[in-house]
């Protein structure tokens, strides 16, 4: 019998308060999500290249874990509350049947369990789905076939999602357990007291609201302008500024909403209106802190949504985008020693494009400058002054004035700024490139070789380093070297002979990965790169491709790794594309994932808090409905004034979140902590992830709705309630 009872008060409990039983399996889904990040495709696909990042990232996914626990905890155990709150009389009635406490503590304990259990296996089994659509639309998506992906189950995720939902499940209900152990009969019965709302007076309710927006503004004016100030402390302080600016607002905001009632004298008498601007004033009102919780709750919501969506577009745009990118992998070694292997028959399928990169640094003059700096080969003062003339006017003021003493490059900045910055930093003492070591690369690509004259060169400017629209031409650059052509001026000398450039040469990565990092270099004929390059600094590389045939057979991932595993057989030093590509990808994954996961989860609690608290309200205001349908209410009317109530619980906080997090937002872009480079995709992803938010908030909104209009149907028997 007392098993029966446990188990039917445990289903009617779920069955009447579904808010309650979905924040226990968010609340599992949530923990396994987190703790199964070590077993989606793209985690095991970077241990491959970054392991060392990747044990450290999950290392803090147990922090996140904790922290995430600790939140639920609290939501868990306010849940807990409501649900023990609204069944008060029945245990009343439990105890006035002949139960003992103990008994009753007992029930309580094991409904728990049995809701948990329910939870557990409802929450590991969303949760788990939840995993492999995340693991799936990296691999489909970022992957882009690179990633297979492999259905998997974290038997570790799952332990710990089990150990930690039911510890503070069992926590949570033992302080409400024993809370209720302590109450007596009659408090039970009759529940307690009705807290009478403070509404205070109309001038300090005034004062609340100036208060709050002069601290509001405080805090966005420092946001906005001063974000970064005392090496980032007066973010703290806009944070600071900010919640209490909400708590005030909220606070004197809620007290006034009567005077709407007084104010609208010709909705007064209309449906249920003056009714549900007081049902609406008593809710915010009682609880204007925990509203004003909720709303910073939901700002820090949008921000965190936000900055995870931002580092998935400017990282996820380059994850993939081999543009600049020609090479698979990239040997160093002894040269002949290195082409024999690579020619070898276990390796040649691999190898498609093989290309040998000479680079080395120009070689020097003994004298020295008067202000002892060493002195350059290279005069290209010329070439200087038609790109300063190329300026615009704000810019060519500045240098012909003398003001501007240093350079930046920016995508910002106009192309002739760049060109005068990269190239004033290895004007000095220049890399070369011999002209047959680009001729392989443009061969790969299907470009026009250079064909160089001995008097003429090429200017060659790292893509990755460079900001580029075009990877094979550079306008302005171009212009300047056809003008100087057709006049035949020579705009740049070498060991004080004249060297013609070049124009319109196509810009492409040098090797797979990063072991060239240079801004820019000559590309020079090969007699003139053996006269004049540095042998000390003297450098050669073997690039190669995955043939594309094999590519279309196995795809890109397959070859690369047999490819990988055969390189690493030779000795050889070398690097892959994969390791760009997998540094990339942590970077996504790293700054995306744990801003995404903390950015909804706050938004779920936030919603979770507002739903609670209103049907607490209107369980404690029931009677009123009551006594309306006695007045001669109807049902509808009573649904209608009850559904706006809703609209207008969950609009308040979140419009003033709304508005705080769109500062958040523009302050964070403004200094580069938000950074979207393909602005084409911005809009479109802004727009899916505010239907996301949306689509919460509007999902808790209708639960909300239709517990509320269960609740009212129960008062069919009253008279004129139809």
């Amino acid at each position: 019998m007392f098993s029966k009872l446990i188990y039917r008060n445990a289903k009617r409990s779920r069955k009447e308060n579904f808010i309650y039983f979905a924040t226990l399996v968010t609340a599992v889904a949530s923990f396994y999500i987190i703790l199964s990040l070590g077993k989606q495709d793209v985690i095991l696909f970077l241990r491959e290249f970054e392991s060392d990042a990747i044990d450290k990232l999950l290392a803090q996914m147990s922090i996140v874990y904790a922290f995430a626990l600790f939140l639920l905890f609290f939501l868990i155990l306010f849940a807990n509350r409501y649900q023990l709150n609204r069944r008060s009389k029945e245990f009343g009635l439990y105890l006035m049947l002949g139960m003992r406490k103990e008994r009753l503590v007992l029930q309580l304990l094991a409904e728990g369990l049995i809701t948990s259990i329910l939870a557990l296996l409802g929450g590991i089994l969303i949760g788990g789905f939840l995993a492999e659509m995340i693991s799936l639309t990296v691999s489909k998506l970022v992957g882009q076939g690179i990633i297979g992906h492999q259905i998997s189950l974290s038997a570790s995720a799952v332990i710990f999602t089990v150990l930690g939902f039911l510890f503070i499940q069992f926590i949570a209900l033992a302080i409400l357990g024993g809370r209720l152990f302590n109450q007596e009969l009659h408090q039970m019965i009759f529940e307690q007291m009705e807290k009478k709302t403070d509404m205070g007076h109309i001038k300090g309710n005034v004062l609340n609201i100036l208060a709050g927006a002069v601290l509001l503004g405080a805090a966005y004016w420092i946001a906005l302008y001063r974000f970064t100030d005392f090496g980032g402390l007066f973010l703290f302080a806009a944070v600071a500024l900010g919640s209490m600016g909400t708590i005030l607002f909220m606070r004197g905001f809620a007290k006034l909403l009567g005077l709407l009632a007084s104010l609208s004298r010709r909705k007064a008498t209309k449906g249920l209106h003056t009714f549900t601007l007081r049902q609406f004033q008593e809710n915010i009102a009682n609880r204007s802190t925990s509203v004003a919780v909720t709303s910073i709750l939901i700002t820090l919501s949008i921000i965190l949504i936000a900055n995870g969506a931002s580092t998935i577009l400017s990282y996820g745009s380059h994850l993939y985008n081999r543009a600049s990118s020609l090479y698979d992998f990239t040997v160093k070694g002894e040269s002949s020693e290195v082409e024999e292997f690579l020619a070898s028959d276990i390796m040649a399928p691999y190898v498609a494009d093989l290309n040998l990169l000479e680079i080395g640094k120009m070689k020097q003059p003994d004298e020295r400058r008067e202000d002892d700096l060493p002195q350059s080969l290279v005069d290209w003062s010329k070439l200087r002054e038609q790109i300063i003339m190329a300026l615009p006017s704000d810019h060519k003021e500045q240098f012909l004035s003398g003001e501007t003493t240093g350079y930046t490059i920016s995508p910002d900045n106009p192309e002739a700024l760049n060109l005068l910055g990269v190239l004033a930093i290895d004007s000095t003492r220049p890399y070369l490139i011999s002209e047959s070591s680009y001729n392989g690369l443009l061969e790969a690509i299907g470009k026009q070789t250079l064909n160089l004259r001995s008097d003429e060169m090429a200017l060659y400017f790292n893509p990755d380093f460079m900001p580029m629209e075009n990877l094979d031409s550079m306008p302005v650059l171009d212009h300047i070297l056809e003008k100087a052509a057709a006049e035949g001026q020579s705009l740049m000398s070498i060991n004080e002979q004249a060297v013609m450039i070049r124009p319109s040469v196509p810009m492409r990565g040098l090797v797979a990965d990063r072991s060239v990092e240079i801004f820019s270099a000559f590309i020079v004929p090969d007699p003139m790169f053996e006269q004049l390059v540095n042998t000390e600094t003297y450098a050669s590389y073997w690039n190669f491709r995955i043939p594309q045939q094999l590519q279309d057979q196995h795809g890109l991932m397959k070859p690369m790794m047999e490819a990988r595993d055969l390189l690493k057989t030779s000795g050889f030093p070398f690097e892959s594309y994969l390791q760009n590509f997998g540094r990339k990808l942590f970077y996504v994954v790293a700054g995306s994932y744990t801003v995404l996961y903390m950015g909804f989860l706050f938004l779920i609690i936030a919603c979770t808090v507002l739903a609670l608290q209103f049907l607490t309200q209107m369980r404690q205001t029931g009677g009123r409905y009551v006594t309306l349908s006695m007045l001669g209410a109807k049902r509808h009317q009573m649904k209608q004034s009850m559904h706006k109530q809703v609209l207008w619980t969950f609009l308040l906080p979140l419009s003033l979140a709304c508005v705080s997090g769109a500062v958040g937002i523009i302050a964070m872009s403004s200094f580069v902590m938000i950074y979207v480079e393909n602005q084409a995709l911005l809009y479109p992803i802004a727009f899916a992830f505010a239907c996301i938010v949306i689509g919460i908030v509007a999902i808790y909104g209708v639960a909300v709705a239709r517990s509320a209009d269960h609740e009212i149907d129960k008062l069919r028997w009253k008279p004129n309630i139809d």
